[in-house]
């Protein structure tokens, strides 16, 4: 099968994906700055064809990257991506998915629309809302950039004039902010990476930070055991409709699970690690089989 991946080419996980498709898949990496699109392309060769380094049509493309860009960029890439797929090209994970998954604020609305327990979160415009809202969640707020991921440009606000300097100074910049109740829990979450209807489960630990992120210095271990964070897991993934994703469940100090966010672009260098499994063999398998 040609597959066309979506990754920076210096990356781990290319290589990875490339010795699980040796001798199995063709793999056609592909870089978003490249592509080009033509309005009047109606066909699958067409539209694989949009990159110069994409060769002749791919029977599936596996988004492995969302690098920042401008507003026009991103959308523009979206629309890239919704052609490729209106033309017959399996996009995985769907253009729709990487949407909500990207936009912190909307994969939230999907998931408390699906029933999924969240943290209280509200997104402001102003410093003066962000003010009343720091107020509102006790006093103890988690501030996150409402694009972006690895625990990059998260911040716990507890002290009322610090959080004023930071939402003044987000107000500044013209940006949205996403504040969401910081939940109190013991060091430890669940990284349930699902795969259609199969998951992995790691839990990940850091006695040095409350953000439980591998890229901060977390450590993981193999999750065996079956519980209720799997049921959340894929839930959530369909709650965005992600075939393949991350989903981040912290539990609280309240007993509770909250679901934290979606990651449709996962990475599984540390899950791989932690539980022995060929996660990349198990996403070009799952992609084959997709057809």
């Amino acid at each position: 099968m040609k597959i066309g991946v979506l990754i920076d080419p210096e990356s781990w996980y290319l290589r990875d994906l490339q010795r699980a498709a040796a001798g199995t898949h063709e793999l056609v990496p592909l870089n978003f700055s490249d592509l080009w699109g033509n309005a009047e392309s109606n066909s699958l060769r067409d539209v694989a064809n949009l990159s110069p380094s994409a060769g002749t049509s791919c029977e599936a493309l596996l988004v492995r990257t969302m690098p920042p860009g401008s507003l026009e960029q991103v959308v523009f890439r979206m629309d890239l991506l919704a052609q490729w797929e209106a033309a017959g090209c399996r996009v995985i994970n769907p253009p729709r998915a990487m949407e909500a998954a990207v936009d912190k604020y909307l994969c939230s609305v999907r998931l408390s629309q699906a029933g999924l327990p969240i943290p209280p979160t509200v997104a402001c415009q102003t410093w003066q809302q962000s003010m009343k809202t720091f107020e509102l969640l006790g006093g103890d707020v988690v501030v996150k950039p409402i694009f972006g991921g690895e625990g990059r440009g998260i911040v716990r606000l507890e002290d009322p004039a610090l959080a004023l300097r930071s939402f003044q100074t987000l107000h500044r910049l013209q940006s949205v902010i996403y504040i969401q109740s910081f939940v109190p829990h013991a060091g430890f979450d669940y990284r349930v990476l699902v795969l259609g209807e199969h998951t992995h489960v790691i839990r990940r630990r850091n006695p040095h930070d409350w953000r439980t992120n591998l890229s901060l210095g977390a450590t993981a271990e193999p999750v065996t055991e079956t519980g209720p964070w799997i049921e959340l897991g894929l839930r959530a993934a369909q709650a965005i409709g992600a075939p393949i994703a991350g989903v981040d469940i912290l539990p609280g100090l309240d007993g509770k699970l909250y679901v934290l966010e979606v990651n449709a672009v996962p990475g599984w260098k540390g899950l791989q690690a932690a539980t022995g499994h060929d996660i990349a063999r198990e996403i070009l398998a799952y992609v084959a089989a997709s057809r």
